[in-house]
């Protein structure tokens, strides 16, 4: 606990990657776990593809609703780990978050640079005319439509494209991810087997920064642990409580 606490002390500019072990505690599924939903059936990842949005749009919302559980969306809370990073911010250390959960609880824990890498639950836009529309409107509907008004007052009515990066999809704002690497000091890697590309090559390529120090903080060992300075086995929430309570 003093080693972790010592590097995060004296980081001014801190990088994080967090993953889905971040929002276990806040009740989402880890989909990519042991018997987690990825695991158990790989039509559901084909289903989850833009091929499959862009050939049938109405079968892709009723599914993406169903394995997100969409309904629920709006009512998980960040835990004791979102806050420990939000508070970070708070003590006057630049905490930038790069996230491949979807599920906005880093935002709604309010920190404030927080990129997600694969996109968001909480929004969706409108194919042809571009316009957005919130959580609130994906809900209304089993099927999600752009309802703005075209130029001789006809709705749009175009099948909505979730903010959610799908498979085929590329993952977003990873040039900035590496942008802000090079001016870090420190790395913290919050929740994540580290099993899907691009972000599973992170570790190594922060290996050859000289200088930038990098921890992991994961219920389960990892492929790379070893390519770590520090190596903690523990749920965030816990290890968030604990370094809370001894600063």
């Amino acid at each position: 606990m003093e080693a972790v606490m010592t590097l995060i002390n004296q980081a001014e500019r801190i990088m994080v990657l967090t993953g889905a072990g971040m929002s276990t505690e806040s009740g989402i599924p880890d989909f990519r776990s042991a018997g987690g939903i990825w695991t158990e059936d790989t039509s559901r990842m084909e289903a989850m593809s833009r091929e499959y949005f862009e050939r049938r749009p109405r079968d892709f919302w009723p599914k993406f609703k169903q394995l997100f559980q969409m309904k629920m969306s709006g009512s998980y809370e960040p835990n004791a780990g979102h806050k420990y990073l939000a508070d970070l911010e708070k003590r006057g250390k630049q905490v930038d978050i790069f996230t491949q959960n979807i599920d906005g609880l880093h935002r709604k824990a309010r920190s404030s640079s927080v990129y997600e890498l694969h996109g968001s639950i909480q929004t969706a836009a409108c194919p042809r005319c571009g316009a957005r529309y919130g959580l609130s409107h994906l809900l209304k509907e089993e099927v999600p439509e752009c309802t703005a008004e075209t130029g001789d007052h006809a709705v749009c009515g175009a099948v909505l494209k979730t903010d959610v990066v799908l498979f085929g999809d590329l993952v977003q704002h990873f040039e900035t991810l590496y942008e802000k690497l090079d001016k870090a000091d420190l790395l913290l890697v919050i929740g994540t087997s580290l099993e899907v590309a691009p972000a599973r090559f992170v570790p190594e390529d922060v290996s050859r920064i000289p200088g930038l120090k990098q921890v992991i903080i994961n219920l389960e060992p990892t492929y790379c642990d070893h390519l770590f300075d520090l190596v903690i086995h523990e749920k965030i929430g816990e290890f968030a409580k604990r370094i809370s309570a001894a600063t």
